[in-house]
């Protein structure tokens, strides 16, 4: 273990799984369980745990340079493992006008613990991964800055989601996980055992991610691993989107159950795992494991 390992900040590993009363799903027959990777570590929840490990290990301590929105889960964890760890850590972040406006409370948060932030346009951001344009970023880092992508997710968040999968194991038939760019599903299908299967429900619009996960599953595996699908009905308007229903929806859930629910990931997950339950999407005997990525901010 190098000294820039997660290892040593006190994770709560594995993350407990609970199972819930849920009268839309027991009386159907089924069984809900949730997965509480919320409660991993208290400013780096979740994925963003699993996602960033290896890549901190990798890091070795050189500055890291990362990409997110200006509401990016993904950027807060990078910023909060820089401060805990000690080192730099650069935010580009998508959306060159914000750099005039005052710092939501996200962003405010990033740069209390340290992070620089990097204002870029919208077509600058699409085009992150051009080696002209990272070259142009890196330019303006420390020497040996170590890149991350958007959400973390390349081969070795992948990895660090296999031990996810491998947590639950043998725990339910069907394992349920909210989607940015699909790191966290490639690797929690990859973990888990046989008959078992991974539903993954996207937050973004586009009908994408099918092939980011399975590029990402190139990258780390070198081929397909596990068996996964995708939902794209619940969106929710979009990333960083929520509507009416969702909102009542998550505010149920919480008086049902008295467990805070993230609105931009997990609500939308557990909202499709409902309206799934209702129109006999699983068969009776069915147990559900519902994957709390995160934590409302």
């Amino acid at each position: 273990m190098n000294a820039f390992d997660l290892a040593h900040l006190g994770a709560r590993l594995p993350s407990p799984l609970e199972p819930v009363e849920d009268e839309r799903f027991t009386r159907r027959g089924l069984r809900l369980l949730l997965k509480r990777d919320d409660l991993i570590h208290p400013d780096l929840p979740g994925n963003k745990w699993r996602k960033l490990a290896l890549n901190l290990r990798a890091a070795a301590g050189r500055p890291v340079l990362t990409f997110g929105g200006a509401y990016s889960n993904h950027l807060r964890a990078t910023a909060a493992a820089g401060r805990l760890l000690g080192f730099d850590t650069i935010g580009v972040v998508r959306g060159q006008e914000l750099a005039d406006r005052p710092l939501n409370p996200s962003l405010a948060r990033c740069a209390a613990d340290g992070m620089r932030l990097v204002f870029v346009d919208r077509a600058t951001y699409r085009a992150k991964a051009d080696p002209e344009v990272l070259a142009g970023l890196l330019d303006r880092s420390p020497s040996g800055t170590y890149v991350v992508p958007e959400g973390g997710s390349n081969a070795l968040a992948v990895e660090g989601c296999v031990e996810l999968g491998r947590e639950l194991r043998g725990a339910s038939d069907l394992v349920a996980v909210a989607c940015g760019t699909g790191g966290t599903l490639a690797g929690l299908a990859a973990g888990l055992g046989p008959g078992q299967r991974a539903l993954g429900v996207p937050v973004l619009r586009g009908g994408f991610l099918g092939g980011e996960v399975r590029e990402l599953q190139r990258a780390a595996f070198g081929g397909p691993r596990g068996d996964w699908s995708l939902d794209e009905r619940f969106h929710g308007g979009g990333y960083a989107r929520t509507n009416p229903t969702l909102d009542a929806f998550a505010e149920d859930f919480e008086a049902r159950h008295g467990i805070a629910i993230e609105r931009l990931y997990v609500a939308k997950m557990l909202y499709g795992l409902v309206v799934l339950a209702e129109e006999g999407a699983f068969e009776r005997g069915t147990s559900i494991t519902a994957v709390v990525t995160g934590s409302p901010s």
